[in-house]
């Protein structure tokens, strides 16, 4: 009963909700809250989670069934998600979290700043705070651990990729995921920074919010304006995919001896199987499956452990169609 009374709340406060932002096209309600089946019991351990749209991606759709699969009354759980794709969502989903006396917050955050607040509100409470996913920009001593991708490294390894290239001239269509977040920060400064001490043309930098449909509109709006472009580097795969589709309405080649280079991020496995068959160049890898390493955290924490590794980094691959195999597909798809 607790735990729906929550979840009428939580419904109420995101009332705004999300737009429908890629994957299958479905999103849940506004700030959409899922309780655990079940009520708290003596040594189960209540965990809110905060994270972004499953929807979004198929990286986020995994994350979240990752999650999902850890955190239950089966592994010792009293979960409560919530889902938002701005700050504002998330931070009065945190909010109603520490309210309700969660014993650890779980938090992959829509933006890195404006954090501070929620972080130092659940220090007060004694609740542990534990960031996954994405990095935010604050005070260390706030959170007990960070497991996360290095974006800034996804990115380098991305443009130090596309610098072996060795193109005669760089032209390129750069497709943003959502603004302010980790991903889309580290990769587009990876990428920009290179082009700016390479001499490279970037042609448009531009958000589709991790958006397939919106990025082939920003592709098809570069073709209409009579553009000349030999790269396109989207920000996930799902961009990928619609910057592809606007390619193929067109009658442009692309991927391996291609007129246009596609690169994407996130390693879903469709995305591989169209790196192996060459109709993509390269696609970087994000690990969505963070559940083990927070049990791992949290369960050390149980035990009175001390946690020495404040920033936990996952090892993450960029894979080339030249070099893929159906070994990588079937390992690293997600």
């Amino acid at each position: 009963m607790k735990k729906r009374v929550l979840a009428v709340l939580m419904a109420a406060t995101m009332l705004l909700g999300l737009t429908a932002c890629g994957g299958d096209g479905s999103t849940p309600a506004g700030g959409d809250v899922q309780g655990a089946d079940g009520g708290s019991s003596s040594g189960t351990i209540k965990v809110g989670i905060i994270n972004n749209d499953p929807n979004e991606s198929g990286y986020r759709t995994a994350n979240d069934k990752d999650l999902q699969a850890m955190f239950t009354a089966e592994n010792g759980y009293d979960a409560t998600f919530a889902y938002g794709k701005t700050n504002d969502e998330q931070i009065n989903a945190a909010q109603q979290m520490i309210q309700d006396g969660v014993d650890y917050l779980l938090l992959s955050a829509a933006d890195v700043s404006g954090w501070d607040t929620v972080l130092q509100d659940a220090n007060n409470q004694g609740i542990k705070v534990i960031l996954y996913d994405r990095t935010i920009d604050a005070d260390p001593s706030l959170y007990v651990a960070s497991i996360v991708s290095d974006m800034a490294k996804e990115g380098e390894t991305a443009a130090n990729w596309l610098k072996d290239q060795g193109l005669s001239e760089y032209n390129i269509i750069h497709i943003q995921g959502q603004m302010g977040s980790a991903a889309q920060v580290g990769r587009s400064g990876a990428l920009l920074d290179m082009a700016a001490a390479e001499g490279w043309n970037v042609l448009v930098s531009q958000t589709a919010d991790w958006n397939a449909e919106k990025a082939q509109q920003i592709v098809q709006s570069q073709i209409d304006a009579g553009k000349s472009f030999n790269v396109i580097y989207a920000e996930n795969d799902d961009m990928a995919k619609g910057a592809v589709a606007a390619l193929d309405a067109n009658g442009i080649t692309h991927g391996v001896n291609g007129d246009v280079i596609i690169m994407g991020f996130d390693t879903n496995k469709w995305a591989l199987e169209e790196l192996k068959a060459g109709n993509w160049n390269y696609d970087g890898q994000c690990n969505p499956l963070q559940a083990s390493y927070l049990n791992d955290v949290i369960q050390k924490l149980e035990k009175g452990e001390t946690i020495t590794e404040k920033t936990i980094v996952m090892d993450e691959k960029g894979f080339d169609a030249k070099t893929i195999t159906d070994d990588d597909v079937n390992t690293y798809g997600i």
